[in-house]
């Protein structure tokens, strides 16, 4: 059938006399991508926003593109710069969802799926409903991780985060060195010299943010300062406070700060803390803005002081924590952890070969290999070797060291980790970077 090839190539006609004509292109961009060529209706779609940048159905349909493409994060820039407008279509509402539930967030999938019919009935997908979990009919219905809270269920009982007390300090962790700094500074110093800060009208505690990609080791960090000062370490996720139960959440985290205050001085960290802390714009239902509030209290020390409690969190994605948590008094240092350099790759894998037979490594020689690798990566390639040398040990009865040709063989089957987190680091650097809050991201790229 050759009438589809002859409507392209009309539409394409009728472009080329009419190169303004936005309607006509839009058709023509849609028609593609229903046709499976997607390049094509990207390429189409993004001409069309060099004519009319801010025309929201143009930005939409270049995202589906994305989205279409598995193209995730060009195409989350775009659908949350998109929902930033007063009135945004229903249907960005509805493959936000959908990109969120890709990237596993279900339960903002969900906040958002409702937000797109609540504003437009008719743009209701019964498939999707069903992977979020949705199958009630009250918008008031708890929904947490996708799934619907059943009336008859009772809670669990209470519980609470071990208490650690690290034996790992800065000299286990490689490189860092400016992020070790500011950490000294803000929680460090003042613990060792109390007087001082007081004199300065400081308080002992306060908070940091550490943001970047992952595997390059904000946790590792964040246990080491706590043995760093010799103080309590409670490492909180996201499964140590969510609940399915209205007002569960925020009593958890309730208990979780006044645990680190019985056991001054306590690091308090939070890892994954964007899942905890997410902006209150994405949110329709009123349970995740409580819990926000709820940690905002906290943080502000509302009830009981927080002298002594160093508070301490990581996320990936710092574009989705709410702003609030940036105000001085809360996270007031906001720290860019990138990969390792050079010199502190080579410092990783020294520390990750301590206790391994080895002959002579290259360290510095196999840094200059992994541009790009973060900490976790550094680990996976010291894994690969040793599981090889493993299995030569195990077929001839010998154990032979490892030598930089085994680690530079593995080095090259690891794969950086650290670029798809920088593709989408970098949309925001240059898009969303209100108040030069990801100057560091722009920096590093050499984009500055």
């Amino acid at each position: 059938m050759s009438f589809v090839p002859d409507a392209v190539a009309a539409l394409r006609e009728a472009l080329r006399l009419s190169p303004d004509n936005l309607p006509l292109r839009q058709h023509l961009a849609a028609t593609l991508l229903s046709l499976g060529r997607a390049d094509e209706a990207e390429a189409e779609y993004k001409q069309a926003l060099q004519r009319a940048p801010n025309d929201a159905g143009l930005k939409l349909g270049l995202a589906d593109v994305f989205y279409r493409q598995g193209k995730n994060s060009p195409a989350l820039v775009v659908i949350e710069d998109l929902l930033k407008e007063s009135h945004p279509p229903a249907g960005a509402y509805l493959l936000h969802a959908r990109l969120l539930l890709r990237a596993g967030e279900t339960q903002r999938a969900v906040h958002q799926y409702r937000a797109a019919i609540a504003d437009d009935p008719n743009v209701a997908d019964g498939e999707l409903a069903a992977r979020l979990g949705i199958h009630a009919d009250s918008e008031r219905d708890e929904v947490v991780e996708g799934r619907v809270r059943e009336s008859w269920q009772e809670p669990d009982a209470e519980s609470s985060v071990p208490l650690e007390r690290p034996t790992v300090n800065f000299a286990d962790v490689g490189g860092m060195e400016k992020v070790k700094e500011e950490i000294r500074l803000k929680i460090i110093l003042p613990l060792e010299h109390p007087e001082l800060f007081q004199a300065y009208g400081k308080k002992v505690g306060g908070g940091i943010l550490m943001y970047g990609p992952p595997g390059c080791g904000k946790t590792h960090l964040a246990r080491a300062t706590a043995g760093e000062v010799k103080a309590s370490f409670l490492a909180v996720g996201i499964n140590d406070v969510l609940d399915m139960w209205i007002g569960s959440s925020e009593h958890k985290l309730h208990e979780l700060f006044e645990q680190a205050r019985r056991n001054r001085p306590c690091v308090l960290f939070f890892d994954e803390v964007d899942a905890l802390g997410a902006s209150r714009t994405d949110m329709r239902q009123s349970g995740g803005r409580q819990l926000i509030n709820q940690f905002l209290s906290e943080l502000d020390g509302v009830n009981t002081s927080n002298e002594g409690v160093l508070i301490l969190a990581a996320t990936n994605a710092p574009w989705h924590l709410d702003s609030a948590f940036r105000r001085p008094g809360r996270f007031d240092r906001i720290l860019f952890v990138p990969p390792p350099d050079a010199v502190a790759r080579a410092e990783v894998l020294r520390i990750l070969m301590k206790g391994k037979p080895s002959d002579a490594i290259d360290h510095e020689f196999l840094a200059k290999k992994t541009d790009g690798h973060s900490g976790a990566d550094l680990k996976a390639v010291v894994d690969v070797a040793v599981e090889r040398k493993l299995r030569e040990a195990l077929s001839t009865g010998k154990i032979k060291p490892l030598t930089t040709k085994d680690l530079q063989t593995a080095a090259a089957e690891v794969k950086a980790s650290t670029k798809e987190w920088f593709a989408s680091a970098r949309n925001y650097a240059l898009y969303s970077n209100e108040g030069g809050l990801y100057d560091d991201i722009l920096k590093y790229l050499k984009l500055t």
